[in-house]
């Protein structure tokens, strides 16, 4: 359950500080839907690895350590995303019960004290990581002649300040909150199908009545 599930969203008009967590949010969400088709070339290349492996009888070495890349580099970089959609794990036992500053209070205490150090010590590691990794132009050495694996340690610090910069959003709503005493509202995105409302569309019955089955 969301933020915005619980409280109504503010609907006054926006100031720059709201204009400038906006502005962040879309820039987590351009991160994350672009990083969302390395999925779909993850998928081919395991697809070519089952065809290789299982028609041809002839594996691909490469394939490995394409993949854990791929899917690694997916997570990192569609981190800063699902912090702007709200969409990380949440403990909600009490947190939902409490009103939108008390929330807002406690969401920028846990930031402060743990989120910020812990992203910042992140960065730092990544981009140590990441620069002796060019240095010496590393490879892979889980298969011979492993691929090139500098290009996927360069994506720590990159993924890492992408979230930083979203947690920075993230206090920013945290603030607002607390001023105006509810959540501003967070741009739409994706959204699951609803099946009923969808047989409704179609049939041009009620919601009520296109979701009982004969």
């Amino acid at each position: 359950m969301s933020k915005n599930d619980i409280n109504p969203p503010d609907t006054g008009q926006p100031d720059a500080l709201a204009r400038l967590v906006t502005r962040v949010d879309a820039l987590s969400t351009a991160a994350g839907r672009m990083s969302s088709w390395l999925l779909l070339v993850l998928t081919l290349v395991i697809s070519v690895e089952v065809v290789s492996r299982y028609v041809f009888g002839w594996p691909l070495d490469w394939v490995f350590d394409t993949s854990y890349m791929l899917y690694g580099s997916t997570l990192l970089m569609a981190g800063a995303y699902a912090l702007a959609k709200d969409a990380h794990v949440r403990g909600d036992l009490l947190y939902g019960e409490f009103s939108p500053r008390m929330q807002a209070s406690l969401d920028l205490v846990l930031y402060l004290l743990f989120f910020v150090p812990g992203v910042l010590a992140l960065i730092v590691a990544g981009y140590h990581f990441a620069a002796e990794s060019w240095a010496i132009r590393e490879h892979s050495s889980l298969t011979p002649d492993g691929p090139p694996i500098y290009p996927l340690k360069m994506v720590i610090p990159v993924g890492g300040a992408l979230l930083l910069l979203q947690g920075a959003s993230e206090m920013l709503r945290c603030g607002l909150c607390i001023a105006r005493g509810s959540w501003p509202e967070r741009a739409p995105d994706f959204e699951a199908v609803d099946i009923d409302k969808l047989r409704s569309e179609i049939s041009g019955t009620p919601d009520h009545e296109a979701g009982v089955r004969p």
